[in-house]
């Protein structure tokens, strides 16, 4: 027995999910005007939409940090999908405020985690599945961090792209001024430890094998070429390590001269950086 699917009810549906009108539609008809299973059936679509745009990337989106009132926690993620329209959408933004509000109560350890919390009555990911099918575009969580420590800031780009968090081992007013400065040094330089010691030492092999190779390249006795590779690695901590990067607002000091002119002993204890299309 077919059932007759009303334009209201239609109309209805679309106002509960955002999907389109011939989306709902048919929806309502495969399901029977079954509103639950119609839901359903959208999200399965949305998935299947995510699904068939899996390749695609998601450099466009907004990045959102967010610091407790505290400031002894602090959660960052990068909501991402396929195109600039969509990132620069309300709705879209607001979605991502959501999640990190939901982030900031439940303070999840992972991305996975985050995922799983519930958002109108479903799963963050479920959530996204229903926005690919609203939207038609591919959308994701793309890094999420959670971060402690005695003094959180954190950083939002004015392009809303680029964000971070950085943790001090210290509190006081200074000291977040201080973080301040730093949160945009690690946006503007991208640093992959705090310290040379922090880097990970299949990194370290990398570039000593590279070291190397430059050396050997440039006609350089084999004999000294890993004393050569040690030096090239020391001038990649200089630029690589947070600590031991030139300061962007005053380049005679490295981010470890900043920290100690606030206050003795005062240091970075975790940090993260994330940023859409980089």
């Amino acid at each position: 027995m077919s059932v007759t699917i009303s334009a209201s009810d239609v109309n209805k549906l679309r106002q509960i999910t955002g999907a389109g009108m011939m989306d709902c539609k048919k929806a309502l008809t495969e399901t029977g005007g079954d509103f639950d299973a119609a839901i359903d059936y959208l999200r399965k679509k949305g998935q299947k939409v995510s699904e068939k745009r899996a390749d695609r990337e998601t450099n466009e989106g907004v990045v959102i940090s967010a610091v407790s009132a505290d400031a002894s926690f602090g959660t960052i993620f990068g909501l991402g999908c396929e195109t600039d329209f969509v990132a620069k959408n309300e709705d879209y933004v607001n979605f991502a405020k959501a999640i990190s509000a939901i982030a900031m109560a439940n303070t999840p350890a992972t991305r996975e985690e985050l995922l799983a919390l519930p958002i109108d009555g479903i799963s963050i990911a479920e959530k996204i599945a229903e926005q690919v099918g609203k939207i038609g575009e591919k959308i994701e969580i793309t890094d999420y961090a959670l971060i402690r420590g005695e003094q959180v800031v954190s950083y939002n780009h004015s392009n809303g792209k680029v964000g971070a968090l950085v943790a001090l081992n210290k509190k006081g007013e200074a000291i977040e001024a201080a973080g301040r400065d730093i949160t945009m040094q690690i946006a503007a330089m991208s640093p992959i430890a705090i310290d040379k010691n922090d880097v990970p030492e299949e990194v370290k092999t990398r570039e000593m094998e590279i070291g190397r190779e430059q050396a050997r390249a440039e006609g350089k006795p084999e004999n000294i070429l890993d004393k050569i590779a040690i030096g090239k690695l020391e001038a990649y901590y200089k630029d690589a390590t947070l600590l031991n990067q030139k300061f962007v607002k005053d380049n005679s000091k490295t981010i470890r001269d900043v920290l100690a002119g606030v206050e003795k002993d005062l240091t970075v204890s975790a940090f993260k950086r994330v940023a859409l299309g980089a």
